[in-house]
Parts: C-alpha cells; sequence; structure tokens
C-alpha cells in the first residue's frame, strides 16, 4: 500500500501501486489532463510509470520546465513517426531535445525542402489529433537489437550496440512506428499541439567529419499556441536582427571558408571593435596592469595548468624544434607566468593584470555561429592575486563592475547564476567548499537574487555568470567571475606572507564582457545594426545639395573631424534624396546636408535616423548635440 508525499508535504495513501497519471486524477481531473511526466524520489519518470512503495512525488506539466522538455522529446518521436509513413526507406538517427526544441537526424537520398517541411509537419499534426497512446516497454539488447535488425534501422543498431551492460533499453510504440529512448515521454499525442518545424541543416554521424553526412531536422515546441505563437514571432524579430546578415550590409566584416570561424574586420567594424575595447580599458583596467602574453606556449605549461586534459581536443597544436606547444585556448596560465616572474609579498596584494587576450579554440565546425561562437576571438580578461582575507572585498568590487558596464552598454536586465563544482574537475573538495561559500556570500551581501547550477562550473574553479537579457527577450551569458584555489598552486605562484612563510594566493578570473566579438554581435542585435552615436562606427555624415556646395561639406566634415568624432564624407554628383536613403540604409546617426541656405548662415540641416527633420543648427550646436548623446552611451534609448 504506497504512501506518497507530494511537493507540499501531504500524504495521499492506496491500496495498491498506482501510476503518477492515476495520483494526478486523485487529486484532481484539470491536472490529470495536464500531466505529461513525473518524478519518484527524483527520478525522471513517465507518466505510467507505477509507484509501488512509498515515495516522494512530483507530478510535471508543461508549465515546468522539466515537463516541456518532456513535450519537446516527444515531438522529436512525433517527428520520425511523421517521416517513417511519408519515406518508408528513410534511415532514423538521434531526436534530442534541445533549447526551445528539438531535432531529429535523418538519412535520406533527397534533399528535404522547404514544401517538404511543411508536407511532414502536416502529417506530425494529423498524428497528434489521432490522440494515440504512447506505450513503453522494456526490453532486453537482444530484442531491441532484433526490432531495430528487422526495421532496417542501422543507427539504431549501433546505438543498441553501444548502450552500457546494466543500463536500462525502453523502447516506445507509437502505433505502427517504434523507437528506442530513455525517455520520458507523454503518453498520449494529445499533449503535442504546439510545435512547428523550422530548418533542415547538414550533420554528421555522431559529430565526425569521417562519418556520413545525414539531414538534421529542427523543431520547436511549446506549452501552448500562445507561447508557440510568441516564440516564432522572436524568432522573425531575431532573423530581422541577424547580425550575420547586417555586418556585411553595414560594411562591418565578412567571414569567409578560408579562416572558419575567423572574422575579418572591415575598416568600419574595427572602428566599432576599437570602440568597445576603449570603454572596456577605460572603465575597468584602471588599477589593473595591462600586459601581452604570447600566443604559443609549451604544452607541458597547458599539462600542468588542467587545460591540456579537460580542454585537448579543443586546442590548436603545434610543433617546432621537437617540441610541441599549443595555440592559446585561455589567458590564465599566461598571467600566472608574469606573477611568478618576480618575488612577491604579502604587500603586493592584491596583484591584478589584464589582458585583451587574442584566443583560438578549434570549436566543432557545426556549432561555429558568426560573431556569436567563434574559433579566434578576444577575451576582456583580468585575474586578481590576492590573500584569502580580500577575497570577498574583490569579488564585491567586480559584481560592482559589472553591473556598471552592462548599464553603460544598455543593458539593465540582468540574471545571474552560481555555477557548482563540475563531475571532472582539479582541486580537493575542501578548495571547493571554500570557494563555493566565497561566491555564495558575496552574492549574498549584495542582496542579489540568482540561481544555482550545479555541476555547471569551470574545472577548476565555481563561478558567477551573468546573463544579458535583450530587447525581443533573448539571454545572452556574457561575464563571469570565478574564484580558484587550485591554479595558483598547480603552476607554483607563491608570495611570502607576513610571518615570512611561503603562500599560495587565491586567484580570481574575471571577464565583464567575456569575448568582445561575441558582445559585439549581441550589440549589433540588441539594436537591429543602428546602434547608438556613442558605438557607431561613422556617427554623421556631411553630404551636399550640389557641387557647389563641396567645398563648405568638406568644412564643416574637417571641422566635426578636428572634434574627435566619426564623419564621412559624401560629395557625389548624386540627387541628395539618394544619398539621404543609402546612409539611412547603412544607419548613420546623423545625416548633415549643406546647401545654399547652410551656406549663407554657417549652418548645417540636420536629420536623425529614424527620419527627424532637426532643423537647421550651428556646427556649435550639433557639436553639443552629438557630445551628449556619446555621454550618455546608451541610457538615453532606454529611458526612452
Amino acid at each position: 500500500m504506497p504512501s506518497v508525499t507530494l511537493p507540499d508535504n501531504s500524504i495521499r495513501s492506496f491500496d495498491s501501486p498506482v501510476t503518477v497519471e492515476e495520483l494526478a486524477a486523485d487529486i484532481g481531473s484539470g491536472l490529470a489532463k495536464a500531466t505529461v511526466a513525473g518524478r519518484i524520489d527524483g527520478r525522471l519518470v513517465d507518466a505510467s510509470e507505477l509507484i509501488v512503495a512509498d515515495a516522494r512525488v512530483e507530478i510535471l506539466t508543461v508549465k515546468d520546465q522539466e515537463g516541456l522538455e518532456v513535450v519537446r522529446h516527444s515531438c522529436a518521436h512525433l517527428l520520425a513517426h511523421a517521416l517513417k509513413q511519408l519515406y518508408p526507406e528513410i534511415k532514423l538517427a538521434i531526436g534530442p531535445v534541445i533549447e526551445h526544441g528539438f531535432y531529429y537526424d535523418v538519412l535520406l537520398e533527397d534533399p528535404l525542402g522547404e514544401d517538404d517541411l511543411i508536407k511532414v509537419e502536416t502529417r506530425m499534426t494529423e498524428l497528434a489529433k489521432q490522440n494515440y497512446t504512447v506505450k513503453r516497454r522494456v526490453v532486453e539488447r537482444a530484442e531491441a537489437a532484433a526490432v531495430f535488425k528487422d526495421r532496417q534501422e542501422p543507427y539504431k543498431q549501433m546505438l543498441v550496440n553501444g548502450i552500457p551492460d546494466g543500463e536500462v533499453i525502453a523502447l516506445y510504440e507509437h502505433e505502427e512506428y517504434i523507437d528506442m529512448c530513455r525517455g520520458p515521454h507523454v503518453t498520449n499525442t494529445r499533449h503535442l499541439n504546439a510545435f512547428k518545424l523550422t530548418k533542415v541543416a547538414g550533420a554528421y554521424w555522431r559529430g565526425d567529419s569521417n562519418n556520413e553526412m545525414l539531414q538534421r531536422i529542427y523543431g520547436t515546441a511549446w506549452g501552448s499556441k500562445k507561447d508557440l505563437k510568441l516564440h516564432l514571432h522572436q524568432l522573425e524579430e531575431a532573423e530581422k536582427r541577424n547580425h550575420r546578415k547586417i555586418g556585411p550590409q553595414l560594411d562591418l566584416f565578412h567571414f569567409q571558408e578560408e579562416a572558419p570561424g575567423m572574422v575579418f574586420w572591415h575598416d568600419k567594424g574595427w572602428k566599432l571593435f576599437r570602440t568597445v575595447k576603449d570603454h572596456v580599458r577605460e572603465a575597468c583596467f584602471a588599477g589593473y596592469d595591462e600586459v601581452d602574453t604570447p600566443q604559443v606556449l609549451d604544452k607541458t605549461l597547458w599539462e600542468r595548468s588542467g587545460h591540456w586534459d579537460k580542454f585537448g581536443d579543443m586546442i590548436f597544436a603545434t610543433q617546432s624544434d621537437r617540441r610541441e606547444y599549443a595555440i592559446k585556448p585561455m589567458n590564465c596560465p599566461g598571467h600566472v607566468q608574469i606573477f611568478n616572474n618576480k618575488l612577491r609579498s604579502y604587500r603586493d596584494l592584491p596583484y591584478r593584470v589584464a589582458e585583451f587576450g587574442v584566443v583560438h579554440r578549434n570549436e566543432p565546425s557545426g556549432t561555429l555561429h558568426g560573431l556569436l561562437r567563434a574559433r579566434r576571438f578576444t577575451q576582456d580578461d583580468a585575474h586578481i592575486f590576492c590573500d584569502e582575507e580580500d577575497l570577498q572585498r574583490e569579488v564585491g568590487i567586480l559584481i560592482d563592475l559589472t553591473f556598471k558596464v552592462y548599464e553603460d552598454f544598455g543593458f539593465d536586465d540582468i540574471a545571474v547564476a552560481l555555477s557548482l563544482r563540475p563531475e571532472k574537475r582539479v582541486g580537493s573538495d575542501v578548495l571547493w567548499d571554500k570557494s563555493e561559500n566565497a561566491l555564495v556570500t558575496a552574492l549574498k551581501r549584495k542582496g542579489l537574487d540568482f540561481a544555482v547550477q550545479p555541476g555547471e562550473g569551470a574545472f577548476y574553479g565555481p563561478k558567477i555568470e551573468f546573463s544579458l537579457k535583450d530587447s525581443i527577450g533573448r539571454v545572452w551569458q556574457c561575464g563571469t567571475v570565478q574564484v580558484d584555489f587550485s591554479m595558483p598552486d598547480r603552476l607554483g605562484a607563491t608570495f611570502v606572507s607576513e610571518d615570512g612563510r611561503r603562500r599560495v594566493p587565491v586567484m580570481i578570473h574575471r571577464a565583464i564582457l567575456g569575448s568582445l566579438e561575441r558582445f559585439i554581435g549581441v550589440l549589433i542585435e540588441e539594436h537591429a545594426g543602428k546602434l547608438p552615436p556613442w558605438l557607431s562606427p561613422v556617427q554623421a555624415v556631411v553630404m551636399n545639395i550640389t557641387d557647389k556646395y563641396a567645398d563648405y561639406a568638406l568644412e564643416v566634415s574637417e571641422s566635426l573631424k578636428k572634434h574627435g568624432f566619426r564623419i564621412d564624407l559624401d560629395l557625389r554628383n548624386e540627387k541628395i534624396g539618394l544619398k539621404i536613403r543609402e546612409h539611412t540604409l547603412q544607419k548613420v546617426p546623423f545625416l548633415l546636408v549643406v546647401g545654399q541656405r547652410e551656406l549663407e548662415t554657417s549652418t548645417i540641416s540636420v536629420r536623425a535616423l529614424d527620419g527627424d527633420d532637426l532643423g537647421s543648427m550651428s556646427m556649435e550646436e550639433f557639436e553639443n548635440r552629438l557630445n551628449q548623446a556619446i555621454e550618455l552611451r546608451c541610457r538615453k534609448q532606454r529611458e526612452g
């Protein structure tokens, strides 16, 4: 007779075993209809799972993140069911959950196009409306292998053979279609009513370029049609803001196959990069030694630091004079070498060192995404070497600094998370306890709400993560503050304490923007390319109405440049309307027109990017206006 304890600590007793669905029905019919899965003593299970003994049970619906992921996973199976009906010869590989949705990798001779996606999605809808029951059946390896051999599914056979001994093998029966999965899945397709297929891409089987190329069909799924509609609208907005399109259109940068994942900055884009970099230097590097460390370092240093074991497959390696080297994927070991270069005393602490460090990481080609996921990028990286007694104060300073910098760039909706020790890590549990407690204390002293992310810390220490929410609701993880008691010891960093003994310092890793390239990609998408004047690579363009006013236009341009503004000059023999349209498309904040009236009155006619005619101004008036916009940075735009 199982006794079930619910999350509110209420208890329900039953005369015989019950399923999670039956438990939900005992509570209420509405909950029963909404139940998609459950947790029994913390274990995620199907709603059809029997509760056979006393247990703590949680009922999951689509309002729970885990419940929503169950729906998304089940939509992947629904997709495979539809594909198998429409293309019987198709070979199915894997269909996992991803952020906001799911995908399924398949082998099909003919490439699927947009019309095919519509046809497949229509069949998915038809199947879901049948409200058929999804049945879970636990089987032995031999039976699973036989099922997929009979169904001529070679990828499923390989997956069966790769399942470790002792692991449960479950088949899910969707009418005539059978899939294999850990689960859980919904018990009925009536829960699958808000999904859409979005695109098709290529993907190698098991991510190995030596294997065959499969077709990856992506989809998104939600708990309600309202949520789906909202997400699709967000995708439309995101596409309008796509930095990979806007960047080349505005002549900021480009990518090409000869350097995958590595950006070619054009003149205007490099001006934007330098503006961001200069602001970070001014705001974040005061009180730090700014340094520059080698791009290539001996492999042994990375082995000692622990990076080689953790990131070996992501490190670009090279050889010279029979020695192995790594192109640096991180800056921290180099900064430890600078700390170690001379004897340090407790009087030298905290010692702060910063670098705009260019790093290279061999990210899988399928994950590359313009500036947002690159193989070569620049970090606003800094490290603080301090005594334990200074740790709380230093972390508190960094938290305040991070919020201030984000405010400068126009972001005020900041989510904070604390990532704790991962399974694969260096250092003792005692050191990890110290590190994690230090960050918890610092966050609580600042009165900040924060999420806890078990297992998500760096291999050398826990970290505070700062994520920005943009104007269309997307979240971007950017800054980190990490406490590290381990790496300084591994790399031999010590200082002479007040009592004359050698001690190992605590090392704080901090990056506020993280990758400058990635942050610039976020900025471009946040503003849809319409960068505020302080960031815009061209702050104003001067245009003459006819050749007669070319000299005056040149005089205006040179005067503004002497005051430090970024100005373009357009003296082309084209109609002024055409010039205005072209520079509007280039998203220049201010358009300055000069003709006979402006020449006679020593003024300029000013138009804003949004089309507002700001009228005639003296040079001094416009300079004051532009200076005010620059000094306000992004704040005025947010307040408006």
